[in-house]
């Protein structure tokens, strides 16, 4: 019998299921692959927003680390939402004691909703201690910005500075996420050493678009669990993700902004 490969993801837990940690088991899951994870923060938040986050101490972040690399063959890793600077210096001394593999950051700034979900004192440590090691690093429009301390990016051009400015923080490869964009498409922009990849599907008309950053990390990372190459794993990852989006309105969960389709070509 084959094992499936097994991917990690570092994030907080969503109570209504659509983001964060449950969102990438669910993706994990779609996508062939195990998932196991690290919960860095509780929140209590549905489709309309965010009433509260409640941290996991980080010695106990430190404690699911050493269980699950001291007994399962990780082969990707996804990191969420953090949170906090304690809980960012945690996870980099982990990976680098742990894990060899790739990692793919997305850098959780704010939710769906618009609430804050990163506190203002971790933006630096984010920078410093978890962008250097990522084999990716996936930031929207906003979040982009905001990692530079930049106006949001409004054309190409501006997309590309930065997407070469967050490469020269140190990651191996940057997405800059298009979804936040203007036009008929939402381009993503793919960011490497050698040059750059633009990655377009049609803008889909919907509200329900709850977890779509976690889900396309988790994606990608499921892809280089299963041994793809970066960019392959980038392009099915955008495949899946807008067959997701797509399928979103079939699901009618919540009232505010609801989950994506995970499981849409199964049902």
């Amino acid at each position: 019998m084959m094992a499936l490969p097994i991917a990690l993801t570092i994030a907080g837990s969503d109570s209504s299921g659509g983001a964060g940690i449950q969102a990438d088991l669910k993706t994990f899951a779609a996508l062939g692959v195990y998932g196991a994870s690290v919960i860095t923060a509780l929140t209590a938040q549905n489709t309309r927003g965010v009433s509260g986050i409640h941290p996991v101490p980080a010695d106990f972040v430190t404690a699911q680390m050493d269980a699950v690399f001291g007994d399962l063959d990780v082969k990707a890793v996804k990191i969420g939402m953090v949170a906090q600077a304690a809980t960012i210096e945690t996870i980099a001394v982990g990976l680098t004691k742990w894990s060899p593999v790739p990692v793919v950051l997305d850098p959780v700034m704010v939710a769906t909703s618009g609430d804050h979900l990163l506190a203002d004192d971790a933006v630096d440590a984010l920078r410093t201690r978890l962008i250097p090691i990522a084999s990716l690093v996936t930031p929207n429009l906003p979040e982009a910005a905001a990692l530079l301390e930049e106006s949001q990016a409004q054309d190409e051009a501006a997309i590309e500075s930065q997407g070469r400015k967050l490469l020269a923080m140190g990651c191996a490869a940057v997405l800059i996420k298009g979804g936040h964009g203007q036009g008929s498409e939402s381009v993503d922009y793919l960011f490497y050493p050698g040059g750059r990849i633009a990655l377009a599907a049609p803008r889909i008309a919907t509200v329900n678009t709850h977890g779509t950053g976690c889900s396309l990390s988790s994606a990608i990372a499921a892809g280089l669990a299963r041994g793809e190459s970066l960019e392959t794993a980038v392009r099915d990852a955008k495949a899946w993700i807008s067959g997701a989006i797509k399928e979103a309105d079939r699901l009618g969960v919540g009232h505010g902004h609801g989950p994506i389709h995970h499981f849409h070509r199964f049902y």
